[in-house]
């Protein structure tokens, strides 16, 4: 097993661990990386692209990380927040006025954030091609009304949270969401990101390679009345769709985002420095301190069990022992792909794959990889 990149001498034992994944733990192709103090002192890669082992996964193989991508517009929230363009307490219709339809006119932005919004789900069925088309999910989420009382409780926001977060963002920025990111986020700071992936970059992307065993997700064989069961079963994703050009493409800022370790952690290492990383002042120190902001607590009606919520990001708990440091955040995307930011040890992380596992939580790969990285640095 060849194993590419970098990587300080103290963590030896992550780049072992990171080929036992292969080895041991079936991983297909993935990368790894970390900053602390804003520099990289791991970034690893090796593997294949390709379920067939024919294509090497290389330094500039990007990946779908599906829910990881959320991070991406909690961080662009915060920047126009930090900006003073956004405001967490306003409700969402003063940026976007058709959305107070059926009782959501006092719903702020911040509960769009913490999954409290109550429009965990869509109204009605939603094909691959109605996700490509921005205006069919945000044109039903303003027709909705909420679930549950808004703020009450969490309710994980799968895909929906994505356009619910970006139209907001596409209000006060006038651009589609994925061009506001590349250009004030991606570019800037020269991580290889993408929310709607250029053609450019198509050739680069690894093909995500389904897991056999689905007894370990989540939402297998779910109660279709239950909420669980109408947020998965709103939505129709075909096998291999999101392998497809339209998927690849299309903006869908909850589950679409492409990209490698590298590239999510360069994104998300300002959060774990004061808002600084890689020669650019991202946001302020007060606008970091923000995503830390506890926004609720509760046991998550459509995941099923407790989560505690900041802006966005989430901490861990006994239930999700992420990191060894409970004050990091975190998200994670179906499949394995993970990022974390610790602030208290000015680090951030990253695993991206395309093996894709069923399990939601305690997936072993970022797990061993984790806990090589914390006994590296302690």
């Amino acid at each position: 097993m060849d194993v590419h990149g970098i990587y300080d001498d103290r963590f030896e034992q992550v780049r072992e661990e990171f080929e036992k994944n292969f080895t041991d733990r079936g991983d297909v192709g993935a990368s790894f990386a970390v900053t602390i103090e804003g520099q990289y002192v791991i970034d690893l890669w090796g593997g294949h692209r390709n379920a067939a082992r024919s294509l090497p996964w290389e330094e500039n193989t990007i990946a779908n990380v599906y829910s990881t991508s959320k991070t991406m517009t909690f961080l662009s929230a915060l920047i126009l927040a930090d900006r003073g363009e956004l405001d967490f307490d306003a409700p969402v219709a003063k940026y976007w006025p058709q959305f107070a339809k059926n009782g959501k006119k006092d719903i702020p932005v911040r509960f769009l954030l913490s999954h409290s919004a109550g429009l965990p789900g869509f109204s009605k069925v939603l094909q691959p091609e109605d996700l490509y088309d921005w205006d069919t999910p945000v044109d039903d989420l303003e027709r909705q009304a909420p679930w549950w009382e808004p703020g009450t409780q969490s309710g994980y926001h799968a895909i929906t949270q994505g356009f619910l977060i970006g139209e907001v963002i596409r209000r006060i920025v006038g651009k589609s969401y994925g061009n506001w990111f590349r250009e004030n986020v991606a570019e800037p700071l020269g991580a290889d990101f993408h929310i709607g992936v250029r053609k450019e970059n198509l050739q680069r992307i690894a093909d995500l390679v389904p897991d056999p065993d689905s007894s370990g997700s989540l939402f297998e064989g779910a109660d279709p009345d239950s909420i669980l069961g109408k947020v998965f079963g709103s939505v129709n994703l075909p096998e291999n769709t999101d392998n497809s050009l339209g998927w690849r493409t299309a903006e869908i800022p909850a589950a679409n985002g492409h990209g490698n370790a590298r590239s999510v952690v360069r994104a998300q290492t300002a959060l774990a420095n004061d808002g600084f990383a890689f020669g650019k002042q991202l946001l302020s120190k007060k606008g970091c301190a923000v995503a830390r902001e506890v926004q609720i607590e509760s046991t998550d009606l459509v995941l099923s069990f407790p989560i505690k919520f900041g802006m966005g990001y989430a901490f861990g708990n006994e239930m999700l022992p992420v990191t060894p440091n409970k004050n990091a955040l975190w998200w994670a995307g179906a499949g394995g792909s993970i990022v974390v930011i610790d602030e208290d040890n000015r680090m951030c992380f990253s695993y991206v794959m395309n093996q894709m596992k069923s399990a939601m939580i305690g997936d072993e790969r970022s797990g061993s990889l984790t806990s090589a990285l914390y006994a590296g640095l302690n």
